[in-house]
């Protein structure tokens, strides 16, 4: 019997490609399905037809304006060199207004191109999560995509919206850029006390990490049942067969607990969601009710206190105009 040890779909379907239930509007509905071998080592070989609609149009119309704001700036940066945009592209950024700035609309290339990319990048985000939602429902569907989908943009939204407007400036928002973002992820954990003592920075890390632990769990435990039907997993959920009892079995004698084809779903499901929507709780405390997480952490035990090595000085900035502090040795 064949082992599946590999991240390849091992038997592709082929059969005439299927267009969809039918639906009223079918304008919106583009292109003749086809079937792909290449793509069905990966997912269904099927491609098409695509279903857009107004919102879906409309969405990635703002994204595309979104992509060129950054893109454009990005490469004026580097004087319009091609080659020089294609070499530091990862440490390429659109940076946020000045902290100076507050909540004002600045010039565009202090800071209002990346407003203007910010707004047409979310308003293509959440257009196509209401299309996602309709699209579901459309189809008879749970909306469970749609809320997954929420947790990530509550996240998204916590970063470049609801903390820089309660903390007054545009500037504490995160830059546009793949090594920039990092950077300021890092900055903003040193700023604060390190991140590490916030807690629901930590709930966030216990739900990612336990989210691929389940689904890693689940989707050995299918594989494993493939050559037995396990994979018909809405059918194993009603009625039980051979596949949902060996792999509850397998379960129950190496954890002495198991899930049921249906649970583990439910445990991933929420696992996964609940990492952005606790991290995004974090963020938004970090600088409007919390300073300083480590100095948090240690009045409320949650850390122990070290022992100070080197005197503490001032923040200067925190100091009145033209004051001196001296160092002792």
């Amino acid at each position: 019997m064949a082992d599946y040890m590999n991240i390849f779909t091992q038997l592709q379907v082929a059969s005439p490609p299927h267009a969809g239930p039918p639906i009223p509007n079918k304008e919106f509905r583009a292109g003749r399905p086809f079937l792909s071998k290449l793509i069905g080592w990966f997912g269904n070989a099927q491609v098409g037809p695509v279903y857009l609609g107004t919102l879906g149009v409309f969405s990635l119309i703002c994204g595309f304006i979104a992509f060129e704001i950054i893109g454009l700036n990005m490469w004026a940066s580097v004087n319009w060199s091609l080659s020089e945009f294609i070499r530091q592209l990862p440490w390429l950024a659109l940076e946020p207004p000045a902290p100076s700035n507050g909540l004002a609309f600045p010039k565009l290339n202090e800071g209002g191109w990346w407003l203007m990319a910010g707004f047409f990048l979310t308003l293509a985000i959440i257009l196509w999560w209401v299309r996602t939602y309709r699209r579901a429902r459309a189809h008879g569907m749970g909306t469970h995509v749609a809320w997954a989908f929420a947790a990530a943009i509550w996240l998204y939204l916590v970063l470049g919206f609801f903390r820089p407007l309660l903390m007054g400036s545009w500037g504490e928002a995160v830059p546009f850029g793949i090594f920039p973002h990092l950077d300021w992820t890092a900055a903003l954990s040193i700023r604060y006390g390190n991140l590490f003592y916030n807690p629901f920075h930590a709930l966030s890390i216990v739900f990612l990490y336990g989210s691929t632990l389940l689904f890693a769990m689940h989707g050995a435990t299918v594989l494993a049942l493939s050559h037995l039907g396990g994979e018909r997993e809405v059918g194993q959920i009603v009625d039980r067969g051979t596949a949902a009892e060996r792999g509850a079995l397998f379960w129950r004698w190496t954890m002495g607990f198991n899930a049921t084809f249906e649970s583990i779903h439910r445990w991933a499901w929420w696992f996964a969601v609940l990492c952005p929507l606790t991290g995004g709780i974090g963020i938004l405390l970090t600088g409007t009710a919390v300073d300083n997480w480590y100095l948090w952490a240690v009045k409320h035990d949650f850390a122990p206190s070290y022992a100070a090595a080197y005197q503490v000085l001032p923040d200067p900035a925190t100091l009145p105009e033209n004051s001196k502090f001296e160092v002792k040795p």
